[in-house]
């Protein structure tokens, strides 16, 4: 298949080249020349505009920052010039309405379209493990699962339009709230005197298990190696970690409630982040406590 991907940041320069493995011919759009570089090394074609990734592509991949920018490159550099039998997939984690409103734009050009927000992080992309989480029509979603399981462990279809954003804010706002819960067990079971192992093995069995406990335990040398075996580099950056808070916040403001311990987790990690830890990953948040 033809594939055009646009996009090659931390995410999306290893997720390009899994597509190359799975056999198909990607050609590969960003504005950094090193990241350029990158997805050349990993068997992509690289091309000097979007133009030229989606000229003839049967389905176009992003993976791009925020919702102004996607908006920019579907409505001005894909719709209208992408083969209008393209599917159109956006892996990008952005506000819930401007998915939906560029889902909109696509669909009255003839066009195929899903968002698919991902989890796993940068090793997960890099080794073709992430999920994707998949928003729209029954129709797109089985085109695009052709796509994305070539990259990824899972692929669900969580819905409509928008669904997988919406899914994936969730999803992210429970893991940064589980995230300072386990921090604060940690840290005030070693202030306790328990040996930070021996906590891990009685909370990894019992009632207080979570992801974050026992696949990313924030203290270094206890249970399997995570960033914080690596000085907390790495990893998921606690700056992306508040723009997923951000977002739920946005949704959640939209839809009328009010996430409480959403709200202070995105309070924590926006102190944590103007403090210059925006870089470390987000389990650095224990340095904290």
């Amino acid at each position: 298949m033809k594939i055009a991907f646009i996009g090659l940041g931390n995410m999306g320069g290893g997720m390009a080249p899994n597509l190359v493995k799975a056999g198909h011919e990607v050609r590969a759009f960003d504005l950094s020349e090193a990241a350029l570089a990158h997805a050349r090394e990993g068997g992509c074609a690289t091309v000097g505009s979007i133009g030229e990734a989606v000229e003839g592509a049967e389905a176009v991949v992003s993976m791009l920052p925020n919702g102004a920018i996607v908006k920019d490159v579907y409505a001005n550099h894909v719709i209208g010039h992408a083969p209008e039998n393209a599917i159109l997939i956006d892996c990008s984690t952005i506000d819930v309405a401007t998915a939906r409103e560029v889902e909109k734009l696509a669909a009255e050009a003839g066009y195929e379209m899903v968002d698919a927000p991902v989890s796993g992080g940068i090793t997960a992309a890099a080794a073709g493990t992430l999920t994707f989480m998949v928003g729209g029509s029954e129709l797109a979603f089985i085109r695009a699962e052709a796509v994305l399981k070539t990259m990824g462990k899972a692929v669900i279809h969580a819905g409509g339009a928008g669904e997988g954003q919406a899914a994936k804010i969730c999803n992210n706002m429970v893991l940064g709230i589980h995230m300072i819960g386990t921090c604060e067990g940690f840290a005030m079971a070693q202030r306790l005197g328990l040996d930070p192992q021996v906590f891990y093995d009685i909370a990894s069995v019992s009632s207080g298990q979570s992801w974050s406990v026992t696949s990313y335990c924030p203290v270094p040398g206890v249970g399997p190696k995570t960033p914080a075996d690596n000085d907390y580099q790495g990893g998921f950056a606690t700056a992306l970690m508040l723009k997923d808070l951000k977002l739920a916040m946005e949704a959640a403001q939209t839809a009328g409630i009010d996430p409480q311990m959403g709200r202070r987790a995105k309070e924590l990690y926006e102190a944590f982040d103007a403090a210059g830890n925006g870089g470390l990953d987000f389990s650095a948040i224990i340095r904290t406590l």
